[in-house]
C-alpha cells in the first residue's frame, strides 16, 4: 500500500510540474488583422487558439492581444472572409491579412435528412442564422421570420406567447391542419412555442415541391427545419443573453367620447321612432376611455443562460430560458421556463452517438375572449366605479342589448389559468460502414400535459354581471408522440463525379387525449384548491374525446453532380397513414426531381469579369396532406335531449348523422413546379435569386353545405372537392460590403408576389359561402368558387347614402330610410337580393416584402428591418356587429350621415340595422401595411476592456419593434389571420403592440 501511495504521490507531482511547464510555455501573441485587399483593419474578429475555447476579439482598430503556447495555432474568422489557422511558431507579433471569400457557394445548408452545400442545391430552400432570429424581440422563433423570407408570409398577433400563423406561397389548403410542418433536431411538430429562439442554430425552410417531398405526407403546406445549438470541441464557455422592456399598444382605436356617445344613441333611438335616450349629451363631458382603463404598458424580461464545451471525444450545450411576458390587458401574463442539454460521444472511431431533450413549462394568466368586443362597445357614459366604490352599471342609464356590461367587471371576474408542461428530443447514433456508407438511427418523441382551468365565483357586480352558482371548468389535454427513424447514406467523389444516396424509413404514431368537465357549486377556495367532486353532483358534466394516427414511410434520393457544374436530385416517398384506413386512399406516392446547371463553371463565362456566379435551377415535384381528421370516412352518429324517435308512440332520445361521408377518400396532393436562378456579381459583393413557381393543389379535402332536409347535424359533406392554384414570383437581392475605414455594410431586399385561385369545384359554379363568424345576424361574408380565389369577401356594392325618403320611394329598396346604405341593383331587376352580390375583396395577399439591412463600424452595430403586405384586404367587422347601444368610434362619429347632405359614405347610427350591417363594400377595407419591424443598436465592449474582466465579449443594445406601422386600415391592425374560408375577418383581433428593449449579451 505504501508503495502505491507514494508511486501516486510521485505521479500527481509531476502531473503539477508538467501543468505549470505547460502553463510556463504560455506567450502573449499581439498583432493587427487586416483585408488581404484593400488593407484596411478589421474590427471583431475571431481569434482562438485551435481545441480550446480561448479567444478574444480584435478592437477597433484591428488589433488583438492573446496568451497561448508557444506552439499553439491561432484561428482567425470573420463573416465575408476564408477562415485562417495561422500557427504560432514561438512569435510574440502575428500580423494576419484575411482574404475576402469567395466560396459562401460552398455553405452548407440544411436539407430534409441531411445538409447539402449551396451549389448543389436544386430546390427553393431558404436559410436564416439563429443570430438573426434572436435579435428580434419575439417569444416564438417563427415570429421573427416576418419579411425576412420572400414567398414567406406571417401573421402575428398581440397576445403574449401566440403562434403566428405562417403560410409559405400562399394557401393550398382549407381543410384539416392547414399549418406547415417543423422539424426540430429530426423530430415532428404541430408548433413550435416551447423553442426559445436563442437555443436555435438555423433555421431552413423548404418552400417548393421538390425540397419537400422527403416528407411526404405532412409537406403540403410547407416544412421548417430548424436546427439548435450544439456543442463545440473547447473549454467551457458561458454565454448570459437578456434583456428588459415594455409592451405598448399602437395606433389605437379613438372611440366617441361620452357626449358624442349620447349625442349619437339619441339618433339611434330617433330612427327607431324612439324619444331621446339621454336629455343632455353634453352633461356627460368625455366619460370613460375603456381602452384606457384596460389597457397598460406591459413588461417583458427574457433571460437565458447556456453552457457550452467539450473534448475530442464528447461535446455539451446546456442553456436555460426565463420569460415573463404581460399581456397589454390588466391581469394577463405570460412565463416560459425552458432547458435544454445535448451531448454528442464519439464512441468509437466509426461510431458516434449522442441526444438533445429540453423541457418546458408555461404558465399563463388568461383573459376573457370578449374583452376586446367589450371594450370596443362599451358605452363611455358609464363610469368604471361609483363614488362608493361599486361598479358602474350599465342599467343604470337604460343601455340594453349588446352594451349591457361594465368591461372592468369582466376583468376582475375572469378567473382562469392555463399550465403546459412539455418534454421532448431524440436520441441518435450514426456508424460509418465501410469506406463511404453511414448508417443513421434515431427515436423522437414529444410528450406534453395541458391543463386549462377556469373558476367562476358566485358575484353580484351589476344588473347585467352576476352569477346565481359558481362554475369550475377543467380541461386537461395530453399529447403523446414518437418517431423512429433509420437512414443509409452512400457518399463518395470520383473523378469529376459526385454522389449522395440516401435511403430510409419512418414510423410515427401521434396520440391526443383530451377531457373536458364542469360542475356548478364548488365553494371558492382561498389557496386555488377546486375540483369537480366539491359541487353538486347532478349537474357535474365530463366529455372524454380523443385521437390515435400511425404511420410508415420509405424514402430515398439522390444527389449527383458532374464537375460541380450539372445538377441532378431525384426523391421519392412512399407513406401510409391510418388516418385513411377503411375507407380511404391509404397509400401515397410522393416524387420529385430537380436539375441545375452552373452556367458560370463553363468555358465561355470564364473570360467574363461581369458574373462571379449564375446557376439555372428547375425542380418539379408532389407532396400530399394528412393534417385530416382520423377516419374520415366513417359515419358518426350523436344523440341529444332535442332529438326524439318514436316507436309504437313511445318517445325515446333520438340521433342524428354528425355529417355525410364518402365513402371513398383520396389523398389531397399538391404538384409544384419552381424554376429560378442564383447569381453573384461586383466581386461576390451582389447576391441575386429569383424564380417563379406554379403550385396546384389537387382533390382537396374539404366540406360542402348540403340540404339541411338530408337531416345531418353540420349540414355538410366531406370530400375531395376542388383544385387550387398557386402562382408566383420571388425575388431578393443582398448586396455587402466593407470601406477601407472599416465601415461594414449589408443590404437586403426581398418581394413575393402571389395569386391564389380556385381551378375547380365538384359543385361546379355553385359557390361555398363561409365568413359568418363576428357578422351581424350571422351573415356568411365569404365566397370560394371556381374562378376566384379562397375566402373572397363577397357582399353588396355601395352606390351612396339615402338622403330623403323622396330618393327611397321608387328605388329597389324600398324597405330602406334615409341614412341606410344604398346599394348597386347589379342585374337591373329593381329589386336588391342575393343576386346582386359581387366579390369586394381579397384576403390573400398579393405582395409581401422586406427590406433587412446590417451596418458595423467599430465597436458598434446597427440593424433595421422593414415589412409590408399589399394588394390585400380586410373585412371591419366590429362597426356592424351590435344588438343594441353599443359604443362607436370616433371616425364614424365624425364622418356619420345625421341629415340630408352631411354624408355620401358613411351610413346613419342605424349601422346595425338588417339592410345596413349585411355584408357590403363599406366594411371592405384596404390592408396594406408597411412597419418598421426592427431596429437596433448595439455596442461592444473593447476587448482590451473585456479580458481585464476575464470575459470574452460583452455587448448591451437597445431596440424597438413594430415602433412604426403606416396603414389606412380603420381598426387597430391590418394583420389579421383566420382559416382560409375565414381570413381577413376584424372582429375584435387582438391589438397591435410596440416592444421596447435594453439588452445584454456576455461571452465567458
Amino acid at each position: 500500500m505504501k508503495r502505491i501511495f507514494t508511486r501516486i504521490s510521485v505521479l500527481a507531482v509531476f502531473c503539477l510540474l508538467a501543468i505549470n511547464v505547460a502553463f510556463a510555455q504560455n506567450i502573449t501573441v499581439k498583432g493587427r488583422v487586416s483585408d488581404g485587399g484593400d488593407k484596411t483593419t478589421i474590427p471583431s474578429v475571431s481569434v482562438l487558439v485551435k481545441g480550446t475555447q480561448n479567444g478574444t476579439q480584435t478592437d477597433a482598430s484591428g488589433m488583438y492581444s492573446i496568451s497561448a503556447p508557444a506552439n499553439a495555432i491561432l484561428v482567425f474568422t470573420y463573416l465575408g472572409y476564408t477562415t485562417q489557422e495561422v500557427p504560432v511558431n514561438n512569435r510574440t507579433t502575428l500580423n494576419v491579412e484575411l482574404a475576402s471569400s469567395s466560396q459562401q457557394l460552398d455553405q452548407v445548408v440544411v436539407v430534409g435528412y441531411g445538409t447539402q452545400r449551396k451549389v448543389d442545391v436544386t430546390g427553393s430552400v431558404a436559410t436564416v442564422k439563429g443570430e438573426e432570429i434572436s435579435k428580434q424581440a419575439s417569444v416564438n422563433p417563427i415570429s421573427a421570420l416576418q419579411g425576412k423570407v420572400a414567398g414567406v408570409s406571417i401573421t402575428n398577433t398581440g397576445a403574449p406567447g401566440s403562434s403566428p400563423q405562417i403560410t409559405i406561397r400562399g394557401t393550398g389548403t382549407i381543410y384539416g391542419n392547414t399549418g406547415v410542418l417543423y422539424v426540430v433536431d429530426g423530430v415532428w411538430y404541430d408548433d413550435v412555442s416551447f423553442l426559445n429562439p436563442s437555443d436555435i442554430e438555423n433555421l431552413s425552410i423548404l418552400k417548393d415541391a421538390s425540397s419537400q417531398s422527403i416528407y411526404g405526407i405532412r409537406a403540403a403546406n410547407g416544412v421548417v427545419l430548424i436546427t439548435t445549438k450544439k456543442g463545440k470541441t473547447g473549454e467551457p464557455v458561458i454565454t448570459y443573453n437578456g434583456s428588459i422592456g415594455f409592451k405598448a399598444v399602437t395606433n389605437q382605436v379613438e372611440m366617441a367620447n361620452a357626449t358624442e356617445y349620447a349625442t349619437i344613441i339619441n339618433e339611434l333611438s330617433a330612427s327607431n321612432g324612439a324619444n331621446p335616450l339621454f336629455a343632455n349629451p353634453s352633461s356627460f363631458g368625455t366619460g370613460t376611455n375603456w381602452y384606457n382603463q384596460a389597457f397598460r404598458n406591459a413588461l417583458q424580461t427574457n433571460h437565458q443562460v447556456s453552457v457550452n464545451g467539450g473534448t475530442e471525444k464528447t461535446t455539451y450545450n446546456f442553456s436555460l430560458g426565463y420569460t415573463n411576458e404581460d399581456g397589454i390587458v390588466k391581469t394577463q401574463n405570460y412565463k416560459r421556463y425552458t432547458a435544454k442539454l445535448s451531448n454528442d460521444f464519439q464512441v468509437l472511431k466509426p461510431l458516434k452517438i449522442g441526444y438533445t431533450v429540453s423541457g418546458t413549462a408555461i404558465n399563463t394568466n388568461d383573459i376573457n375572449d370578449g374583452i376586446f368586443r367589450q371594450l370596443y362597445t362599451a358605452g363611455p357614459v358609464v363610469p368604471v366605479y361609483y363614488a362608493d366604490g361599486s361598479y358602474g352599471d350599465a342599467n343604470d342609464f337604460s343601455l340594453g342589448g349588446g352594451n349591457n356590461f361594465n368591461p372592468q367587471v369582466t376583468l376582475d371576474y375572469f378567473n382562469q389559468k392555463t399550465k403546459n408542461y412539455r418534454f421532448n428530443g431524440n436520441v441518435y447514433a450514426e456508424l460509418t460502414v465501410a469506406k463511404n456508407f453511414t448508417f443513421r438511427t434515431s427515436a423522437g418523441g414529444d410528450f406534453g400535459q395541458k391543463e386549462i382551468i377556469g373558476y367562476t365565483p358566485l358575484y353580484a357586480a351589476t344588473q347585467g354581471q352576476r352569477t346565481t352558482q359558481s362554475t369550475l371548468k377543467i380541461e386537461r389535454e395530453e399529447t403523446r408522440n414518437w418517431i423512429l427513424e433509420n437512414t443509409l447514406t452512400y457518399k463518395n467523389t470520383f473523378g469529376d463525379h459526385n454522389l449522395t444516396v440516401l435511403a430510409g424509413t419512418t414510423a410515427q404514431r401521434r396520440k391526443l387525449y383530451n377531457i373536458s368537465s364542469t360542475a356548478f357549486d364548488v365553494p371558492y377556495s382561498s389557496d386555488g384548491d377546486l375540483y369537480l367532486s366539491l359541487g353538486t353532483a347532478a349537474t357535474r358534466t365530463v366529455v372524454d374525446r380523443g385521437s390515435l394516427s400511425t404511420s410508415a414511410s420509405y424514402f430515398g434520393r439522390i444527389n449527383y453532380s458532374y464537375k460541380d457544374r450539372y445538377l441532378l436530385n431525384a426523391t421519392i416517398r412512399r407513406d401510409g397513414a391510418s388516418q385513411f384506413f377503411g375507407g380511404g386512399d391509404l397509400w401515397g406516392n410522393f416524387p420529385a426531381v430537380g436539375a441545375g446547371w452552373v452556367i458560370s463553371s463553363e468555358e465561355f463565362m470564364k473570360e467574363q469579369k461581369v458574373v462571379n456566379y449564375l446557376k439555372l435551377k428547375g425542380s418539379w415535384g408532389k407532396v400530399g396532406n394528412a393534417g385530416v381528421p382520423v377516419n374520415p370516412t366513417t359515419l358518426t352518429v350523436s344523440q341529444g335531449g332535442d332529438l326524439v324517435a318514436f316507436f309504437n308512440g313511445v318517445g325515446y332520445t333520438g340521433a342524428n348523422i354528425n355529417s355525410l361521408v364518402p365513402s371513398f377518400l383520396n389523398w389531397e396532393r399538391t404538384t409544384g413546379t419552381d424554376i429560378g436562378i442564383e447569381a453573384k456579381f461586383l466581386d461576390n459583393r451582389l447576391t441575386i435569386e429569383t424564380g417563379i413557381y406554379n403550385k396546384k393543389t389537387e382533390q382537396a379535402i374539404f366540406e360542402i353545405p348540403i340540404l339541411s332536409s338530408i337531416g345531418t347535424a353540420s349540414g355538410s359533406l366531406i370530400g375531395n372537392q376542388a383544385d387550387f392554384q398557386n402562382r408566383g414570383f420571388e425575388f431578393l437581392a443582398t448586396y455587402a460590403d466593407k470601406s477601407k475605414s472599416g465601415f461594414s455594410y449589408s443590404i437586403s431586399g426581398n418581394i413575393g408576389i402571389n395569386n391564389n385561385k380556385v381551378l375547380s369545384v365538384v359543385t361546379g359554379l355553385n359557390p361555398i359561402y363561409a365568413g359568418g363568424a363576428g357578422i351581424a345576424n350571422g351573415a356568411l361574408s365569404t365566397r370560394t368558387i371556381q374562378g376566384g380565389a379562397i375566402g373572397e369577401f363577397f357582399g353588396y356594392k355601395v352606390a351612396g347614402i339615402f338622403q330623403t325618403a323622396a330618393e327611397i320611394t321608387g328605388s329597389a329598396q324600398p324597405s330602406a330610410k334615409p341614412g341606410d346604405f344604398k346599394y348597386v341593383d347589379q342585374n337591373g331587376d329593381k329589386i336588391i337580393d342575393g343576386k346582386d352580390r359581387v366579390v369586394l375583396g381579397n384576403p390573400n395577399p398579393k405582395f409581401s416584402y422586406g427590406l433587412n439591412t446590417s451596418f458595423g463600424y467599430k465597436n458598434f452595430d446597427l440593424s433595421l428591418d422593414i415589412q409590408g403586405v399589399a394588394g390585400v384586404d380586410v373585412y371591419n367587422a366590429n362597426i356592424a356587429y351590435r344588438f343594441g347601444n353599443e359604443n362607436f368610434s370616433k371616425d364614424f362619429y365624425d364622418n356619420r350621415w345625421h341629415g340630408a347632405g352631411t354624408s355620401t359614405t358613411y351610413p346613419s347610427a342605424a349601422v346595425g340595422s338588417t339592410i345596413n350591417a349585411a355584408p357590403n363594400s363599406f366594411y371592405v377595407e384596404d390592408g396594406s401595411y408597411i412597419r418598421v419591424r426592427n431596429v437596433q443598436l448595439g455596442y461592444a465592449l473593447p476587448s482590451l476592456l473585456t479580458s481585464k474582466w476575464k470575459m470574452q465579449r460583452v455587448r448591451v443594445f437597445v431596440d424597438a419593434q413594430n415602433a412604426i406601422n403606416i396603414f389606412g386600415y380603420k381598426g387597430f391592425t391590418p394583420e389579421i389571420g383566420g382559416s382560409p374560408t375565414n381570413a381577413g375577418i376584424d372582429a375584435s383581433v387582438y391589438p397591435l403592440s410596440a416592444t421596447y428593449r435594453f439588452g445584454l449579451q456576455v461571452t465567458f
